[in-house]
C-alpha cells in the first residue's frame, strides 16, 4: 500500500501504519478492538445528527492520522503531544500528502484537508476531541482525557468565542442579492432558468430564515404550512429537536415564484410532498453536500463577477475591496449573515434566539454588532480637550499641573 494512500475503514480512514491495537483490562465498557472501532462507536451516538456526525468524524480521522504517522495509539496521547497536533492543524505538512480538493472517500486523491485551519478552526477541532476523549475515558478506553491538563484549556476549548465576524456586511449582501437576481440572457434555456430559479430561492430562503445546510437539504415541501393565515416553515435542527419558525412575506414570494417554476401551483399544501430544493430535473432532492457545493460556486462566481465589475469602475472601492471575502465565504456565512441583519434590523433578541434555535442567549448575543456600533459611537464622544494643541503648549490655561 502507498503510504500517501488514506483507505476508508467503517466510515474512518485508517492510520497508516496501523498501530498495534491496545491491550484490555476489565474496566473496558464498549466492544471495540481497535481505536478505529472504539471511535466508530463514539460516533454512533450522533446517528441521530448526521451533520454533527460528519464534522465529528472529520476531526477524529485527521487525529487518528496523525497519531498513526507517529505509531501511537489513542491511549498514548500525552499532553506534550497536543502542541504539535495544534501546529499541525494549522500546518498540514507534508501538503500533498494532507491537503487537496474534494474527492470521494474511497477515492486515491481523497485528503483529510483542504487547506490550513484557521484558529477558530483549530478551537473546534480541539473542542469536539475534548468531547471523543471524555468519552473513551468514561467508557474505560484511555486511561486519562490529556486536554484536561491543558493549562490555557479556556482560551483554547472555550468555544463561546466573541462577535460572529464571518458574515457578509450589508452592502456585500446587496450587491450579492442583485447580482444573483440578474436573469440568464433572452433565449436560455429551461435547464439554465431553472438553475437560476433555483440560486435565487436558495440565497433568498437562506437569507430571510437562517438554516443551516442539512436543514435546507432535508426540508420538504410540506413542511410549510398555514395556520390561521400565518406562514410557518417546520424543521427539524441541530440534535433532532424541531421547530416552527415564521415565515417572512418575502419567503412565501420566493417560494411561490421557485413552484411555478418547478410546475406546481404557488401555495403548497399538506398533501404537496416531496422535496424543498430539488435537482434540474425538478423531482430529486438536493443532499447537503450538494449544497454546499452550489453555494460555495455561487460565491467564487459572484466573487470574479464583482472583480471584473471592479475593473470597470462600475463598483466603489470599499465595495471591490470585499471581493476576497465572499471568495472566503463558505455556506454557514449565510446563516450568520441572516441572523445577524436581523439583529441590526431590531429583531429582538428573544425572538432572534428563537429563529436561530440556540439553547443559550448569550450564543445569539454574538450576532448583536449593532450594540458594538453604538457602542464605538458612544465611545467616540470621549476625546482629548480641543483647546489643548498638538505640542502640549496649553492655548488659555495655567499648563500641566
Amino acid at each position: 500500500m502507498e503510504q500517501d494512500q488514506l483507505v476508508p475503514l467503517n466510515g474512518l480512514v485508517e492510520p497508516l501504519p496501523q498501530p498495534a491495537p491496545p491491550r484490555h483490562g476489565d474496566g473496558v465498557q464498549i466492544g471495540a478492538t481497535s481505536d478505529i472501532q472504539a471511535v466508530t462507536l463514539w460516533l454512533a451516538e450522533y446517528q441521530a445528527s448526521p451533520q454533527t456526525q460528519r464534522a465529528y468524524r472529520k476531526e477524529a480521522e485527521r487525529l487518528l492520522l496523525w497519531l498513526g504517522e507517529r505509531a501511537l495509539r489513542l491511549d498514548e496521547l500525552r499532553r506534550e503531544h497536543l502542541a504539535d497536533f495544534e501546529a499541525f492543524l494549522g500546518d498540514p505538512q507534508p501538503a500533498e500528502r494532507w491537503i487537496g480538493p474534494p474527492r470521494p472517500r474511497s477515492s486515491a486523491g481523497w485528503r483529510p484537508f483542504r487547506g490550513p485551519l484557521s484558529p477558530a478552526s483549530r478551537r473546534q477541532s480541539l473542542v469536539i476531541l475534548q468531547g471523543l476523549f471524555a468519552w473513551l475515558a468514561d467508557a474505560g478506553w484511555v486511561r486519562h482525557n490529556p486536554f484536561r491538563l491543558m493549562r490555557d484549556k479556556r482560551r483554547r476549548l472555550d468555544n463561546r468565542t466573541g462577535r460572529i465576524e464571518r458574515y457578509l456586511e450589508r452592502p456585500l449582501w446587496d450587491w450579492l442579492w442583485a447580482w444573483i437576481n440578474q436573469p440568464p440572457g433572452e433565449g436560455a434555456s429551461e435547464r439554465n432558468t431553472l438553475r437560476w430559479q433555483r440560486r435565487r430561492f436558495l440565497f433568498g430562503f437562506a437569507y430571510l430564515l437562517a438554516p443551516r445546510v442539512a436543514e435546507l437539504a432535508a426540508a420538504r415541501m410540506e413542511d410549510v404550512y398555514r395556520v390561521e393565515g400565518r406562514w410557518w416553515w417546520r424543521v427539524i435542527g441541530k440534535g433532532g429537536k424541531l421547530a416552527e419558525i415564521p415565515l417572512p412575506p418575502a419567503a412565501l414570494t420566493l417560494l411561490g415564484e421557485w413552484r411555478q417554476a418547478l410546475g406546481l401551483v404557488v401555495e403548497p399544501g399538506p398533501e404537496d410532498v416531496g422535496p424543498l430544493l430539488r435537482g434540474l430535473d425538478g423531482k430529486r432532492g438536493l443532499g447537503d453536500n450538494q449544497l454546499y457545493r452550489l453555494i460555495k460556486s455561487t460565491f467564487a462566481e459572484a466573487a470574479d463577477a464583482l472583480e471584473r465589475a471592479a475593473g470597470r469602475g462600475e463598483v466603489a472601492a470599499p465595495l471591490a475591496a470585499m471581493a476576497p471575502k465572499l471568495r472566503q465565504a463558505s455556506p454557514h456565512w449565510l446563516r450568520h449573515t441572516a441572523l445577524t441583519h436581523q439583529a441590526q434590523r431590531g429583531v429582538e433578541l428573544r425572538y432572534l434566539a428563537m429563529s436561530a434555535r440556540h439553547a443559550r442567549l448569550d450564543t445569539t448575543a454574538r450576532y448583536l454588532h449593532a450594540e458594538a456600533e453604538e457602542w464605538q459611537q458612544q465611545v467616540s464622544r470621549h476625546s482629548l480637550d480641543d483647546s489643548v494643541s498638538a505640542s502640549g503648549a496649553d492655548t488659555g490655561g495655567d499648563g500641566p499641573v
